[in-house]
């Protein structure tokens, strides 16, 4: 199941940021990616720094397994219920993705402007792809549960809220105002309902 886990998440990210970076390049003239910005006196920043950190975790953790640098082994039921959240996880961010259409990106330019999607599973939460990615790595941590696959977990958690809360909502406040404050008062953060 290591293998398998180290496998998913690989395939993950080249599809999840990769392949989706290649079509919004040939969509829009731009891959969407922003990247890292502020200073380290930004929360911005260390959101963006974190969420590096997490991907790398990430990968280290099955890949630390796959070595065995690290033991794992799980009873099967749980690396079973892992394999499915890892799989629904990374379902619903691809879909959640392709769900924005050219507004999708990774980051933010503030000089930027983009339409504010409200509909599909953004009907009923604001941040769609952070639940989900989140998801995804709890699937990996119960696959592979080693201190590094829950150290990505903890990072990631940490980097959607300060990218949600200090540079995300308020630059769509700051872009679509009243609309944005109508769509954030019917819909959860990260859950239908909450937040």
């Amino acid at each position: 199941m290591t293998v398998g886990a180290l496998v998913l998440y690989v395939v993950a990210l080249v599809v999840l940021f990769g392949v989706r970076s290649w079509v919004q390049r040939r969509r829009t003239g731009s891959a969407g990616f922003h990247g890292i910005s502020g200073t380290p006196a930004e929360a911005g920043w260390w959101g963006g720094v974190l969420f590096v950190a997490a991907i790398v975790l990430g990968l280290a953790g099955p890949l630390l397994a796959v070595a065995d640098v690290v033991p794992t082994d799980p009873p099967l039921v749980v690396r079973v219920a892992g394999l499915v959240l890892a799989l629904a996880g990374f379902a619903v961010t691809l879909a959640a993705q392709t769900g924005m259409g050219e507004s999708w990106r990774i980051g933010v330019d503030p000089g930027e402007r983009t339409e504010l999607v409200t509909t599909g599973v953004f009907a009923h939460v604001r941040n769609p792809i952070f639940t989900a990615m989140v998801v995804a790595q709890v699937g990996v941590v119960l696959m592979v549960p080693t201190w590094v696959s829950a150290l990505a977990l903890a990072a990631l958690v940490v980097a959607v809220q300060l990218q949600v809360r200090a540079v995300e909502e308020p630059y769509l406040r700051a872009v679509h105002g009243d609309a944005y404050g109508a769509y954030s008062a019917q819909t959860g953060r990260f859950l239908p309902g909450i937040g």
